[in-house]
C-alpha cells in the first residue's frame, strides 16, 4: 500500500470510533457531522478490509481485527502529538493545575498525604482532587479525563502507560484484647474467628457481595479456597480505614494490606500478625493514558508520585521486612 495515498484523519476518525462506540458521538467528538463520520467509517472499512464496528444486541462492537488495531492507532497519534505539540516547560510555583487522580482508600491512606504535602512545598497553588474507583471508568483515564488511576489493577488496556509503585503482602489486625492473642495464632484459630472483609472494587459502580461466591470475594479468600478452607465474614466494607476501626473496637480480624496496617503500629489498642497461610502480594500501580505520556506537567506529576512511593517503601521496609519471610514462620507478633 502507497501511505501517501491514505488520508491520516481516517486514523483520528477509528480512534474516537473505537473509543465511543457509536457513529453519533464519534462525529458529536470531532465536531462533524454524522453523515461524514458514516463515510469515514466506510472508507475505513475499504482500508483495513475489515468491518471493524458491527452492530449487536449490545451496540455497536468492535471486531478482532479492530482491537488489535485500537493500541496501534492510539500510539500513532500520540507520537503525532507529541511531535506538533508546542513545548512548554512546567513551573511548579506558578502553576495553578487542577490534577485529577483515582486512588484507592487504601493508597488514599498511604500515599496521598505524603503527595498532597510535596505537592504544597513544590505547587502551592496546585489543587489536587482525589476520586474514589467507582467515581470514573478506564475511558476517563484514556481520554486523559483523569490524570492518574492508582490502585491495585488485574488487567489494563494495552495502551495504558503503568509503573509499579510498591509491592505489597498482608496483614492481620485485630484488638489488643481479642480472645484469640490468648493462644497460638494457627490457621485453626484464624478460621475460628469472625473477619471483616475489605476490599475496594474496580473501575466503575460497585455492586454488593455475595459471601458464597468465593472467586469474587478477593486476595484472601482465593488463597484460602486454594488450601481447601473459608473463613467467617462478619462485617463486609469497601474502605480500610473502616475496617481498622472496626478491628479495635471488636473481636474481629481484618486481613489487610500491610502498609495499611502500618499505619497503625503506634496504636496501643490493636495487635499486627503475620497471616498463618501464604496470601500472595500485590503490586500498586499508577497507569495513565498515552495522551498524557509526554505532557510536562504529567511529567512533573509522575516523578513526584515515584518520588514519594520510594520514601514511604524506605520508612516501612523495617516494619513490612517481617511480612516478606518465609509465611510458615506464623503467628509471630509483630504489633
Amino acid at each position: 500500500m502507497d501511505i501517501s495515498r491514505v488520508d491520516l484523519n481516517l486514523l483520528v476518525y477509528l480512534d474516537v470510533l473505537l473509543r465511543e462506540r457509536n457513529v453519533t458521538k464519534a462525529a458529536n467528538h470531532l465536531g462533524i457531522t454524522q453523515p461524514a463520520m458514516s463515510n469515514g467509517l466506510r472508507r475505513l472499512r475499504d482500508l483495513f478490509g475489515d468491518p471493524l464496528l458491527v452492530r449487536t444486541s449490545e451496540g455497536m462492537t468492535a471486531t478482532e481485527r479492530a482491537t488489535e488495531l485500537q493500541p496501534l492507532v492510539r500510539s500513532i497519534l500520540s507520537d503525532i502529538e507529541q511531535a506538533v505539540q508546542e513545548k512548554t516547560p512546567f513551573s511548579a510555583g506558578e502553576s495553578q493545575r487542577v490534577f485529577r487522580i483515582m486512588a484507592s482508600d487504601y493508597a488514599e491512606s498511604c500515599l496521598m498525604p505524603r503527595v498532597l504535602r510535596r505537592i504544597r512545598q513544590e505547587a502551592p497553588n496546585v489543587t489536587l482532587d482525589v476520586l474514589t474507583p467507582s467515581d470514573v471508568s478506564f475511558l476517563d483515564v484514556e481520554q486523559g479525563r483523569l490524570d492518574m488511576a492508582i490502585n491495585r489493577f488485574d488487567k489494563l488496556p494495552q495502551s495504558f502507560h503503568q509503573k509499579t509503585l510498591w509491592t505489597e503482602y498482608f496483614a492481620c489486625l485485630m484488638n489488643a484484647r481479642n480472645p484469640i492473642l490468648g493462644q497460638s495464632f494457627t490457621l485453626e484459630s484464624y478460621l475460628a474467628a469472625n473477619h471483616i472483609w475489605v476490599s475496594k472494587t474496580g473501575f466503575g459502580v460497585g455492586v454488593g457481595v455475595n459471601p458464597k461466591d468465593v472467586q469474587r470475594l478477593g486476595w484472601v479468600d482465593e488463597a484460602l479456597s486454594l488450601i481447601g478452607h473459608k473463613r467467617q465474614i462478619s462485617v463486609f466494607t469497601r474502605h480500610y480505614q473502616v475496617a481498622m476501626l472496626l478491628a479495635e473496637q471488636h473481636d474481629l480480624i481484618a486481613t489487610l494490606p500491610c502498609r495499611a496496617a502500618w499505619l497503625q503500629k503506634d496504636n496501643a489498642n490493636l495487635v499486627v500478625k503475620a497471616p498463618p497461610f501464604e496470601i500472595p502480594p500485590f503490586e500498586l500501580k499508577m497507569a495513565w493514558s498515552p495522551l498524557l505520556q509526554h505532557n510536562p506537567d504529567h511529567q512533573w506529576l509522575r516523578r513526584l508520585i515515584v518520588e514519594v512511593a520510594e520514601e514511604v517503601d524506605a520508612e516501612f521496609a523495617p516494619f513490612g521486612r517481617r511480612f516478606e519471610v518465609d509465611w510458615q514462620a506464623q503467628g509471630s507478633d509483630v504489633g
